[in-house]
């Protein structure tokens, strides 16, 4: 085990899980756990010159979000499990309703 990585995974498993196209990613994945990113060397990632924080694109401990709605909704027999990405569908979808 390596301090910082939480997952490492084949192509096949990662798009599966993760819902990924298989064409775009590579023949492993790994994902680090909080507060932590994945790069080359630090030197290659020198930060110091950002006025604001850089954003990775977010691990395992980011996927679940606080989904808040002003009404109740129905419950689904095959309701997803919603995770970070669905927020941006659903604000889409509730905004064509409107």
């Amino acid at each position: 085990a390596i301090e910082g990585i939480d997952v490492v995974i084949d192509n096949a498993t990662a798009c599966e899980r993760f819902e990924l196209p298989f064409d775009r990613i590579g023949d492993i994945v790994l994902v680090s756990t909080e507060n932590k990113t994945i790069g080359t060397s630090e030197h290659r990632h020198d930060l110091a010159a950002l006025n604001e924080p850089l954003r990775s694109h977010g691990g395992l401990t980011e996927q679940a979000v606080p989904f808040i709605v002003n009404r109740k909704l129905p419950t689904l027999p095959n309701e997803p499990v919603l995770r970070n990405f669905d927020a941006f569908y659903y604000a889409a979808m509730a905004a064509a309703l409107a």
